[in-house]
């Protein structure tokens, strides 16, 4: 089945850089089921690099005019629509309307652009709210990685109606728990000490690393988690047909990936 195209196309090279970026953030989110030195390492130093390297990839994309005017405008107001939305959850438990959006913009342009829409949209509400920390890199790929995810998702030309709520409905359910799972990554070697069955054992069995994680996220996080999956996923299922629509209006009007030729007379514009 032939899929509607991503606003944002990456080239080989691109392609390149951005699992590069991918693999080196997944280092600081898995280095607790490898590391076996007697200090925790600097975590953040991970994150900084693949950051530099999503900054590159971005400027790559403009420079090779990939990312045309239409496409860095909808990004740009996509991006300052989450960024809105994040802070509407502050101090609720797992209630986070950012999600809905950037799902259903990512199933709509692509996975391309669902990547860079969650880097950027986090990114930009973090300097909006004064979210600035040791977090911000854990949160900026986890974010980057769901919208990768959910661009990626079959049928976005065959299928529409009840059948596609589901799915994303179903997906939103996932992408809460992978967010939770993650989130607890950055601070689970730190959080419990040492002294407990729960605790990160430094240079321990990968087995018994992996057990002690689980045990903690799924006795801690619930909380937040199937309420933040609830939320998104009864966010989708009200409202998600009609900014679907909405999104794929903007989409077909906007025209976008088709080039545009300029005649002579009266420089007027035709589309090709």
């Amino acid at each position: 089945m032939k899929t509607t195209p991503d606003v944002i196309k990456f080239s080989s090279r691109n392609i390149f850089v951005l699992v590069l970026a991918s693999s080196i953030s997944a280092m600081g989110f898995l280095w607790p089921f490898f590391y076996s030195g007697d200090n925790l390492p600097r975590t953040q130093i991970f994150f900084w690099v693949a950051l530099s390297v999503a900054l590159v990839l971005v400027i790559l994309e403009i420079s090779n005019s990939r990312l045309d005017a239409k496409s860095v405008a909808l990004l740009g107001v996509l991006s300052a629509l989450i960024a809105a939305l994040r802070p509407l959850g502050a101090g609720a438990v797992g209630i986070e309307p950012m999600w809905f959006l950037l799902i259903l913009s990512a199933r709509v342009f692509g996975g391309s652009f669902g990547f860079l829409l969650g880097l950027i949209s986090v990114f930009v509400s973090a300097l909006i709210t004064g979210g600035l920390g040791p977090w911000m890199g854990y949160q900026l790929f986890a974010a980057a990685w769901i919208g990768l995810l959910a661009g990626f998702l079959p049928g976005r030309k065959t299928l529409r109606g009840t059948k596609e709520i589901a799915m994303l409905a179903f997906f939103a359910v996932i992408a809460s728990e992978l967010f939770g799972i993650l989130m607890d990554l950055q601070f689970w070697p730190w959080a419990l000490g040492s002294q407990t069955q729960f605790s990160y054992v430094s240079g321990g069995p990968v087995a018994t690393n992996l057990t002690n994680f689980l045990t903690f996220h799924f006795l801690t996080a619930m909380a937040w988690d199937l309420p933040r999956a609830v939320f998104t996923s009864g966010l989708i299922i009200v409202a998600g047909k009609p900014v679907l629509s909405a999104l794929r209006r903007s989409y077909v009007r906007a025209a976008f990936l088709t080039p545009i030729e300029f005649i002579e007379h009266g420089m007027q514009q035709k589309e090709v």
